[in-house]
């Protein structure tokens, strides 16, 4: 059986952007599941925690998958890139890291 893959983002955006921007961001991410297959979950949110460990970043989300194959197909898939570009311009640094859960 294979395993499922943690897709995990987090995101500091540029110093100007507006909680509507923001929020707009995290639409356009909610939307992945619903046109690409192969993602089993979503969550996403601003940084809660209070150790100051953060590096400055702010948000993240976590994008579980079906297996490394169903990951392998999203990334380039035409909607994620499509999402990528809208996203990326929003933010000055983001750091992703993927495991098998």
């Amino acid at each position: 059986m294979s395993k499922t893959v943690k897709h995990i983002a987090f995101f500091k955006f540029k110093a100007d952007r507006t909680p509507e921007q923001i929020a707009e961001v995290f639409r356009i991410i909610e939307d992945l599941p619903k046109q690409i297959p192969g993602i089993l979950s979503l969550s996403w949110g601003p940084n809660i925690s209070p150790e100051g460990l953060d590096q400055g970043y702010t948000h993240s989300f976590i994008m579980t998958f079906k297996d490394a194959a169903a990951r392998d197909h999203y990334l380039p898939h035409p909607v994620h890139q499509a999402a990528v570009k809208l996203v990326v311009p929003q933010l000055e640094s983001v750091i992703v890291c993927d495991h098998e859960a």
